[in-house]
């Protein structure tokens, strides 16, 4: 003990330093017992990232971005690994303004394992790619180009290709589109 209290004094602590000093109560909190109400409840807030919040409306709901293409339209891949490739939509992430395009951004996914006795697998998904990444295409010309909106004789706004003046919204594209996603989720619900 006595060689403990002669370490202490040796140390030499400046006058600056908290270690030496006493706390004053104003920092020590209030021993509040645990039925009884506190006065001066402590909340602890925890800040996100700029990057880790999802940007909100006014009402708490999030931010939906509108963006040049749609369910089913032929695109080109303008930037990145895949660049020049041409696929059709499949999905349509709007929170990201990102888009799954048909056979292109392939990433490799190694699944576990699901029961005993079955083996894993390496799995080839296509990843979602940021809608400003992809141009509209015409397959009739085999040119990408811009999109521009205008309103036809009947007041119908449709969107239609800048380079070609192709219209892109047709009541027949669309149909077909939902015909191929109804056949899609019958092939699921009979392999299932």
């Amino acid at each position: 003990m006595a060689a403990l209290q002669s370490s202490f004094t040796s140390l030499s602590l400046s006058s600056n330093s908290f270690l030496g000093q006493r706390l004053s109560p104003s920092f020590c909190p209030p021993l509040v017992k645990p039925y009884e109400k506190a006065e001066n409840p402590c909340s602890i807030v925890v800040k996100l990232k700029r990057w880790e919040r999802i940007k909100c409306k006014p009402n708490s709901l999030p931010v939906l971005h509108k963006m040049h293409v749609k369910l089913g339209d032929t695109v080109k891949v303008i930037s990145g690994h895949d660049k020049g490739k041409i696929g059709e939509i499949t999905k349509i992430i709007k929170h990201s303004s990102s888009v799954i395009v048909k056979e292109i951004n392939l990433k490799t996914k190694h699944m576990k394992s699901r029961e005993e006795g079955e083996p894993g697998q390496i799995v080839k998904i296509e990843a979602p790619i940021h809608s400003s990444n992809v141009m509209l295409y015409s397959k009739e010309q085999n040119v990408a180009s811009r999109v521009g909106h205008k309103i036809l004789e009947n007041g119908k706004r449709v969107r239609y290709l800048i380079k070609t003046g192709e219209i892109i919204d047709s009541a027949e594209e669309w149909k077909r589109v939902v015909k191929d996603r109804e056949k899609a989720v019958e092939a699921v619900t009979a392999a299932s």
